[in-house]
């Protein structure tokens, strides 16, 4: 018989992965090597910097950017994460109110400025609140994924030995931009009604704000495109297993290009609107003649 493809892969664990992860589902032609990360995003650098995994899960912003800079990957039409991410931008109650009508001139605290809920969050801001981002003062504590991008001049670095939660009660920041919706009652959402916000921008976009989505080298789309289209069955069957989405419930996990194709549209106008990348990509550039297909 002939020996399954060894594929060195990052995969968080999610509902709609968990039967890949535990071995539910296998495959006699492709052996998933499973990289020890508890967070995938801890390793997000390692993906686009050292080019260490052949098979990725991978935020949808840092694939942009690791586009635009020539790095070879290519997307797999396979959503692992998306939220509307309205609620996830807060500020604190005990410091009186604010709204994104008050954000020029305020400090509000995020990650790093190219993660992708943050990109997100500004475009909401901008669009649809009329903030001007570039009058925001943008407090972060990492740099890009992406080596060669840059930060624009209304981002700083927050002090060594500093946390942004902390930093946000204790008033060193206005808001921040939070991984998780907290549970702290002092923080409460800066977009009013975060859920109908949510809504209403779906109806508007016609479109999910996907946060990860997975990629795999282009050496092994060009060698091995059987066992491209092998992970790709084995991430569908692992979505099946999962029985998601449940009946009447929205698709956040979306497989194949033409269920993802606007959702795609509309983050790289996003990308691009913040000058993050030099233009609009065509959402078939993402892609390759293999991946392209899939779904």
């Amino acid at each position: 018989m002939t020996k399954p493809v060894a594929v060195r892969t990052l995969l968080g664990d999610y509902p709609v992965t968990l039967a890949l992860k535990k071995g539910e589902v296998k495959s006699s032609s492709v052996s998933l090597e499973f990289a020890d990360v508890k967070t995938p995003s801890t390793a997000f650098k390692r993906v686009v910097r050292n080019l260490e995994f052949d098979c990725a899960e991978l935020a949808v912003v840092t694939f942009l950017m690791a586009k635009a800079h020539g790095k070879p990957l290519v997307l797999l039409p396979a959503v692992v994460l998306a939220r509307f991410q309205h609620p996830h931008i807060v500020y604190n109650i005990e410091r009186g109110p604010l709204a994104p009508d008050d954000l020029a001139g305020r400090r509000v605290g995020t990650r790093s400025y190219t993660v992708t809920t943050s990109t997100w969050l500004r475009g909401i801001l901008a669009n649809e609140h009329g903030v001007d981002i570039d009058r925001v003062k943008w407090v972060t504590f990492e740099e890009a994924h992406v080596a060669e991008f840059r930060d624009p001049p209304s981002v700083e670095r927050a002090p060594e030995g500093k946390e942004l939660t902390a930093m946000l009660l204790a008033g060193e920041i206005d808001a921040a931009i939070l991984p998780a919706v907290p549970t702290d009652p002092r923080l409460k959402p800066l977009i009013h009604n975060p859920a109908a916000a949510a809504e209403a921008w779906h109806k508007k976009y016609r479109a999910l704000q996907i946060n990860h989505m997975m990629v795999v080298k282009e050496s092994l789309s060009r060698s091995e495109p059987e066992a491209v289209r092998e992970i790709y069955r084995l991430l569908a069957e692992s979505k099946k297993a999962a029985k998601l989405p449940k009946p009447g419930e929205f698709d956040t996990h979306p497989f194949g290009l033409e269920a993802n194709r606007r959702s795609l549209e509309v983050v790289i106008d996003t990308v691009y609107q913040q000058r993050m990348i030099p233009r609009r990509f065509a959402v078939d550039e993402l892609f390759d003649d293999v991946t392209r297909k899939l779904g």
